[in-house]
């Protein structure tokens, strides 16, 4: 199998779908309709170079995909908001709200990165501070501050899972995966052969978030610090490391069927299990037309496989 190096993520009750310098977003609307919006892809970083180094390159991906989910899933419930009164509106009232929306959406993900910071590094460090009552072992507290951090992790799919709009969510993020498998395995891109090919990905960004904590526990292991402020800090300050690391793991395991990194990647699918379901063929639909919009699949089939 062959990396198409297409990807994607699921949004409110659609798909998007990025190749390269352009991107889609496929959305089923209340009426059975399929809304699809195609833009040319900017990063938020205004320079190339950083974005092809090795370790550097995972920090400013990891940005890019924070700032277009978020502007993604904003345009997905745009259908979805509570109809109103239509407004009249002026160009200069157009673009105040356009730069209203910009700066909530720049807010939001800010602040979503505080609280994972918040939720996923600082708090299991401070749980984990109980075990030095029984061990003086800077090992052990680590495994067991890793093992906390892994455990919340879970937790935290697991109880977003249960709520009806996660769970198609989930649905689409299955239709995703498989579009893009039933393209790597040389099949033609209609419902029947997405149906079947497979709901894991090795590039999934639910993987890469597993390898962001196997990785954090491995860094963890090089903090000696004496001082507790001092520590907390530096965990914070190796998270852009963190995610430079975790991201040329993915990008391999992507780009290879090696058995080690098959292996490596194993984990990782496991948890796929929890953020991706079996999707039904209007879904599917939605993912191929995503695809569609932005691939040639059939060239690069022919070119590559």
């Amino acid at each position: 199998m062959k990396s198409s190096n297409i990807g994607g993520q699921a949004v409110l009750e659609g798909i998007m779908m990025r190749n390269g310098g352009k991107y889609s977003v496929a959305v089923r609307k209340t009426d059975g309709e399929i809304a699809v919006d195609v833009q040319d892809y900017r990063s938020v970083i205004p320079w190339k170079t950083p974005l092809k180094i090795p370790f550097i390159r995972g920090i400013f991906n990891f940005v890019d995909s924070l700032v277009l989910g978020m502007k993604t899933l904003m345009y997905s419930a745009s259908f979805f908001e509570e109809e109103e009164e239509e407004e009249l509106l002026t160009e200069e009232e157009a673009a105040k709200r356009e730069k209203s929306e910009k700066l909530i959406m720049n807010l939001t993900v800010a602040f979503a990165v505080v609280i994972a910071v918040a939720i996923f590094m600082v708090l299991p460090y401070f749980l984990s501070s109980v075990v030095e009552r029984y061990t003086s072992s800077r090992v052990l507290m680590t495994i067991f501050e890793g093992v906390i951090r892994v455990a919340i992790f879970l937790l935290y799919i697991f109880l977003i899972s249960r709520t009806k709009d996660i769970k198609r969510t989930f649905m689409y993020h299955g239709a995703e995966h498989k579009c893009i498998n039933c393209i790597e395995h040389g099949l033609e891109l209609n419902v029947e052969n997405v149906r079947k090919s497979s709901k894991q990905h090795k590039r999934c960004g639910t993987s890469f978030l597993f390898f962001v904590m196997i990785v954090s526990i491995i860094f963890c292991f090089f903090i000696t610090a004496e001082s507790q402020l001092l520590r907390v800090i530096i965990r914070i300050a190796l998270l852009p490391l963190i995610a430079g690391v975790s991201y040329e793991i993915i990008r391999l395991a992507g780009n290879s069927d090696n058995v080690f990194i098959n292996l490596l990647s194993r984990p990782g699918m496991w948890v796929q299990n929890m953020t991706t379901k079996e999707p039904d063929d209007s879904m599917i639909e939605v993912g191929i037309r995503a695809v569609e919009e932005v691939f040639d699949w059939r060239t690069w089939q022919k070119e590559n496989l």
